[in-house]
C-alpha cells in the first residue's frame, strides 16, 4: 500500500468515487492498476489544503464553484512535450495540407487548433513550419491553442523555455527564433503573437466547441489517458464543428481503431491524418 494511499484514506470506494467524477469532467481515466499513480498526483493538493482524506477532497470537487478543478489539472498534468516532436505531420500540414487549402479558394483565415497543448511546444512549432514556408506572407492564418491547465496555459503565454523543450529542435531553428535570458529562452514576440491560448477542457463540449470549427485539429498524446467513452465524445465534437474536408492529428501511439467511424485514416505525404470527407 502507498503512503498517500494509505495515510490519506483512498479506499475502495473512495477510490471509484474520485476516479469516476474525474472521468466525467475531464475524460481522464484511471484504471484500477494506477490508483497509486492517482493518489501521488492527487496528495500534494490535499496535503496543501489541510484535507484529511480523499473522499473529503472528492466532495470538495464535486461541489467545487471556485477554481479547485484548476489545481486538479495542474496536478494531472503530463508535461512531456518538446519542440519539433512528430513533425512528419507538421510537414504534411505545411507542405501539403496548406496549399491545398489554399488553392482551394476555401475561407479565410486558414484555422489551426492545437488542443491539448501543454505549455506551448506544439502550436509554437506549428507556427515556426509556416513562417519558415513563407506561409504568413501569403494568407491569413490563425492558430488556436488550448489546454485544461490553467498552469501549462500560464507558461505558453509567457513564453520562456528550458533546455529540455529543445532536444529535437534544429540549432538553426533556435539561435533564429529564441533569446536567451535569465531563466531559459524567450520566444520571438513575433512568432509568440501569431498564437492565441485559451483555457479549455476537451471533455467539456461547450468550451471546444468553437475552437473545433478548425479544419486541422491537433490533438496529440493527451487521448492516451481518456477513456473509449471519453474519446468517442470528444472527436464526435471535432466532427460536428469541422468543415470537410477537415484533418484531425494524433499521436503516433493513438488510434481512433474500435473507437469511432466518423473519420478516414488517410496517409498524407509520410503522415497518417485522419479526414472528415
Amino acid at each position: 500500500m502507498g503512503f498517500y494511499r494509505e495515510t490519506l484514506g483512498l479506499s475502495d470506494s473512495a477510490f471509484v468515487l474520485l476516479r469516476d467524477l474525474i472521468h466525467e469532467r475531464t475524460g481522464l481515466y484511471f484504471e484500477d492498476g494506477k490508483r497509486e499513480m492517482l493518489a501521488d498526483k492527487v496528495a500534494p493538493r490535499l496535503i496543501e489544503l489541510g484535507i484529511e482524506s480523499f473522499l473529503d477532497y472528492y466532495y470538495r470537487l464535486k461541489y467545487d464553484e471556485g477554481n479547485e478543478w484548476g489545481h486538479l489539472m495542474d496536478a494531472l498534468a503530463v508535461p512531456e512535450t518538446f519542440f519539433w516532436r512528430e513533425m512528419d505531420q507538421v510537414h504534411a500540414l505545411v507542405e501539403i495540407l496548406v496549399p491545398e487549402y489554399v488553392e482551394s479558394a476555401r475561407p479565410a483565415p486558414l484555422r489551426i487548433w492545437s488542443a491539448a497543448c501543454s505549455s506551448g511546444e506544439e502550436p509554437l512549432s506549428i507556427a515556426m513550419a509556416l513562417h519558415e514556408a513563407g506561409w504568413f506572407d501569403r494568407f491569413p492564418i490563425q492558430i488556436d491553442a488550448s489546454d485544461a491547465s490553467p498552469a501549462a496555459i500560464a507558461r505558453a503565454r509567457l513564453g520562456v523555455y528550458r533546455e529540455r523543450s529543445f532536444r529535437s529542435l534544429p540549432p538553426g531553428l533556435r539561435q533564429k527564433y529564441f533569446r536567451e535570458e535569465a531563466g531559459g529562452w524567450r520566444i520571438s514576440p513575433a512568432l509568440h503573437a501569431r498564437v492565441r491560448w485559451h483555457l479549455a477542457n476537451l471533455a467539456n463540449l461547450n468550451e471546444i466547441a468553437p475552437l473545433a470549427g478548425a479544419p486541422f485539429i491537433f490533438c496529440r498524446n493527451v487521448f492516451l489517458y481518456f477513456s473509449n467513452e471519453a474519446i468517442r465524445r470528444t472527436v464526435s465534437c471535432f466532427v460536428r464543428h469541422m468543415p470537410r474536408p477537415g484533418y484531425l492529428f494524433l499521436g503516433a501511439s493513438e488510434s481512433l481503431l474500435r473507437v469511432t467511424n466518423e473519420l478516414e485514416l488517410c496517409q498524407v505525404g509520410s503522415a497518417m491524418v485522419y479526414v472528415k470527407r
